[in-house]
């Protein structure tokens, strides 16, 4: 990782270590339950996910066990892995953050969101059977189709309801035009899925790799961006005397909305200087970002995985770079050095900072993440897994036999994946058994209400 991002982080910790304590128990959540029901329920889909996830490794190592699982193989079960790991994992820790952001912790509102919570994660239990069954829209990450196709957005409006009222509840007239307008762009959300998951429906394509564009990329990656920016307003306060920091993140991030706009969306191949060189802009993000943090207070108990996703985004922006590039991309396109950065993006970076967003809103109970041998069993297994699929797609770039054929190093590579991900499965039951745990201790909802 890198020692210099770790130094400028660790350099802020003395000024915010005399002044967080208080300000943490200050801010700290008047309901902290509805943070530990909405921790459950993303570590419940984390942890079965993780297990599909087993399962898909272990078929690729014995292919012979898909004849005891009738039609449910592998073809079954990557989109329920893939779904789950971003509608469950990766998105019930911002629907916290949104509670956090519109107050519905507190008041009526609370009562609603453990329901809002089963909701969406019925809407989760339907898609993996309609998944599981052969039923999917066959768009990647927009599977979504039949009842399904109508079921999660109806989750979403159900969240949309929950925020609505909170907003509604408050008496505290600040930033309350600025929730308005974030509530009415988060009510396209629903409607934008339904749409987005018709199999007629098809974004900008590379002509020379059959994915995604410069352009797209880059639109993705800023909307990744603006969440990061906006990831701390919801959860703590700026340090005084920083004002700087945020002034010039959120003018870079207007720049490059422009040089988005500018490139429009059409069909154009990565060989283009104008698709890589536009995305070869996200690197400013690297210093960029870990500056930007250390403008805001944290949460003592957040450190190590502020550390942790930052050093995590360091890597993933250079090297998504990279694999874009001519000649690379040719080379590793439809290949496990795909999956590297995939796993890089997801169980390395995302995983990380919605963890640090977890911690954040926990606070001390946010204990349950920080367990020594939990925390580096996760990092250690992600790091390895990265390594071993980008060794694998490489060599598939030159020998694309590589994958099908059995074999010592391809046998060997497979094999240790299995064993990675049992590893990642087993930190992450951790976590689940202390969200368990703290679901259970926490006190309800009516003696934590203000």
């Amino acid at each position: 990782m890198s020692r210099g991002l770790t130094d400028h982080i660790a350099s802020d910790l003395p000024a915010a270590a005399t002044s967080q304590a208080p300000v943490a128990q200050r801010e700290q959540p008047a309901n902290n339950k509805i943070f530990a029901y909405a921790a459950w329920h993303s570590l419940a889909w984390l942890v079965f996910a993780n297990g599909v996830g087993v399962l898909i490794a272990a078929l690729l190592v014995f292919p012979r066990l898909n004849s005891f699982l009738g039609e449910w193989t592998y073809g079954r079960w990557m989109p329920v892995h893939m779904n789950l790991q971003l509608y469950g994992w990766c998105s019930l820790p911002l629907v916290a953050f949104l509670f956090k952001v519109y107050g519905a912790d507190r008041e009526h509102a609370a009562q609603w969101c453990r329901p809002a919570l089963w909701v969406w994660s019925s809407a989760l239990t339907v898609g993996s059977i309609t998944w599981l069954t052969g039923h999917s829209s066959g768009k990647l990450f927009l599977d979504w189709s039949g009842y399904s196709r109508a079921l999660f957005p109806l989750a979403l409006f159900a969240l949309w309801l929950v925020l609505a009222l909170a907003l509604f509840q408050q008496h505290d007239t600040r930033f309350r035009l600025g929730k308005t307008l974030g509530l009415i762009l988060l009510l396209a959300v629903p409607v934008l899925i339904y749409i987005a998951a018709d199999p007629n429906l098809y974004p900008p394509i590379n002509p020379d790799s059959g994915g995604p564009t410069g352009a797209s990329q880059l639109e993705s990656a800023l909307v990744v961006v603006a969440i990061l920016l906006l990831l701390p307003f919801g959860l703590t306060r700026r340090k005084a005397g920083r004002p700087w920091r945020t002034t010039l993140a959120w003018s870079v991030l207007g720049i490059e909305a422009l040089l988005c706009l500018g490139l429009g969306r059409a069909d154009v191949s990565h060989h283009r200087p104008t698709q890589y060189i536009s995305l070869g802009s996200l690197l400013v993000w690297l210093p960029l970002t870990p500056i930007y943090y250390g403008a805001f207070e944290w949460h003592p108990s957040t450190r190590r995985w502020r550390i942790a996703f930052l050093c995590w985004w360091s890597i993933l922006v250079p090297t998504g770079w990279t694999l874009f590039l001519p000649g690379v991309l040719d080379h590793v396109k439809f290949t496990d050095g795909l999956v590297a950065h995939s796993l890089l993006a997801m169980a390395g970076f995302t995983s990380s900072l919605l963890i640090f967003v977890m911690v954040q809103l926990l606070g001390e109970e946010g204990w349950i993440f920080n367990r020594d041998w939990s925390f580096y069993l996760w990092q250690g297994s992600v790091a390895v897994y990265i390594a071993l699929m980008g060794i694998a797609g490489w060599r598939e770039g030159t020998e694309p036999a590589f994958a099908f054929t059995p074999g010592l190093a391809r046998n060997s590579i497979y094999l240790l994946r299995l064993l990675l991900g049992i590893f990642m499965l087993a930190a992450s039951a951790e976590w689940m058994t202390g969200a368990t745990k703290l679901v259970r201790e926490t006190a309800p909802f009516q003696e934590t209400a203000q």
